[in-house]
């Protein structure tokens, strides 16, 4: 690996980073004029076709083993994606974005109860900082907790079983092929739900092309495609601390576009909330265990 490949890679991975932080305010501007499913539905739909046309020819590759995996991981992809475009509806796109984040702590957590193992040192630091970030960030002054505060936590929760599938299943199987199932599976729970639960309008606003624009292609299907192409040339360590950045994207995409303010507490909870994300995936520096594998969640 050299360098200059590391670089770029590195760089590719802070641009998709970057895409996927500023969907949260997009994603909630848009949802005023669809509903979550029927925007899901659509999304991944283009992204599947557009995925499917590049790359055709690894159908050929398709077998039981490899369509089972991809259904599982598809499922779980949506409950991430379900999860968190509902609960915009009714928190903030800062909010959403560092909860979601917390995806990369929850997973050395649930790998050790999977493991019935204890996490390392460096997890149970990042986990703790991470939680009480978390609660700064989320309670009101009454402390009670946001509704979409709580479904988006239920996404984190989903997007740390999507990783952790991902680094069970992807080295056994094409991993773009792979990619294209799971989007596949998203597009169509997400139809089946909007056909079952929701009304299609009769014209999309602007906000919701805008959405589906963004979404759909640079979010979603070339996200997809740069983090499998140029993962290979940097570290897992690397592509977990850029991606800790969504979050801070998506505050400061909250704050310039939408107008969002955080309270000098919200600010200590997601200082706090970097911190343990950060604390939890330097494994290597610190000598301890933590995700091998990383997915993002835009």
């Amino acid at each position: 690996m050299t360098n200059l490949k590391q670089i770029q890679a590195d760089l590719a991975l802070l641009g998709v980073t970057f895409v996927w932080g500023i969907t949260f305010v997009v994603v909630q501007d848009a949802l005023e004029g669809i509903g979550p499913y029927y925007f899901l539905g659509i999304r991944f739909t283009l992204a599947f076709a557009f995925l499917a046309f590049i790359y055709w020819r690894r159908f050929t590759l398709l077998n039981r083993d490899t369509l089972k995996a991809g259904l599982l991981i598809g499922v779980v992809l949506f409950a991430g994606y379900a999860f968190q475009t509902v609960g915009l509806q009714y928190t903030t796109a800062s909010n959403a974005g560092f909860i979601t984040g917390l995806a990369v702590v929850l997973v050395p957590l649930i790998s050790a109860l999977l493991s019935k193992k204890l996490p390392g040192i460096a997890a149970i630091l990042g986990i703790s900082s991470a939680t009480i970030g978390l609660a700064l960030l989320s309670l009101n002054n009454d402390f009670k907790v946001n509704y979409g505060d709580i479904l988006t936590f239920f996404c984190a929760l989903s997007y740390a079983g999507h990783i952790l599938l991902v680094g069970k299943y992807a080295p056994r199987h094409d991993p773009v092929l792979l990619a294209i199932l799971q989007i596949g599976v998203v597009a169509a729970v997400s139809i089946i739900c909007a056909v079952t639960l929701e009304t299609l309008p009769e014209q999309f606003t602007r906000p919701v092309w805008l959405g589906l624009f963004i979404t759909a292609i640079p979010a979603t299907a070339l996200a997809f495609l740069i983090q499998n192409k140029v993962q290979r040339f940097t570290s897992p360590t690397h592509t977990a601390i850029i991606f800790i950045m969504e979050p801070v994207f998506a505050a400061a995409t909250g704050w310039l576009w939408a107008g969002e303010i955080l309270t000098t507490r919200q600010w200590i909870g997601c200082l706090l909330i970097l911190t343990g994300m950060l604390v939890a995936e330097l494994k290597d520096s610190l000598g301890t265990s933590g995700t091998e594998e990383v997915k993002g969640t835009g």
